[in-house]
C-alpha cells in the first residue's frame, strides 16, 4: 500500500490505539443501541426508563414496547418528580435524521439525571426487525 496516498478516509490521521480506546469506551457511556434495549424486554427490572421523546401523534402511531411518552420539551424537573433521581433514562426519537433524542439527553443531563441515547431510534428498531406497538 502506498502510505503517501491520501483520500477522504486517510487524509485525517487516526488516533493512537490508546486514544481510540478511550474514545470508544466513552461513547458507550453515552449511547446504547436497539439490540441492547431489545435484549431487556423480558427483564422484570430493566434498570432504566425507556422514553420516547417524539410527538404524541408519532408515539401513538408506533413506539417501542415498554416506552413512556415524554416529549423532549416536557422533560422538566416538575414532570420528572415521580422518577427517582438515580434512575437512568434511555431516550430515543425517530432515527438518525432526528435530533430530538440528543436534545432530550441534553435536557436530562442539565437536570442532573443519568441518561443514554438509543442510537437509531424507531427507524433503527424497525430496521433490526423489531416491532413497534401502538397506543
Amino acid at each position: 500500500m502506498n502510505t503517501r496516498l491520501k483520500n477522504f478516509v486517510t487524509q485525517v490521521a487516526t488516533q493512537t490505539p490508546s486514544d481510540a480506546l478511550l474514545h470508544f469506551e466513552a461513547k458507550l457511556t453515552h449511547e446504547t443501541d436497539c439490540w441492547d434495549v431489545h435484549s431487556t424486554q423480558d427483564f422484570e427490572e430493566r434498570g432504566f426508563l425507556l422514553v420516547d421523546v417524539r410527538s404524541k401523534a408519532h408515539f401513538e402511531r408506533g413506539h417501542l414496547p415498554g416506552a413512556v411518552h415524554i416529549p423532549q420539551a416536557q422533560l422538566t424537573e416538575k414532570n420528572l418528580e415521580a422518577y427517582p433521581k438515580e434512575l437512568l433514562f434511555v431516550v430515543y426519537c425517530a432515527g438518525p435524521h432526528c435530533n430530538g433524542s440528543t436534545k432530550a439527553a441534553i435536557r436530562l443531563a442539565r437536570l442532573g439525571r443519568p441518561v443514554k441515547e438509543m442510537i437509531g431510534g424507531t427507524t433503527g428498531w424497525v430496521d433490526e426487525g423489531f416491532d413497534l406497538v401502538s397506543a
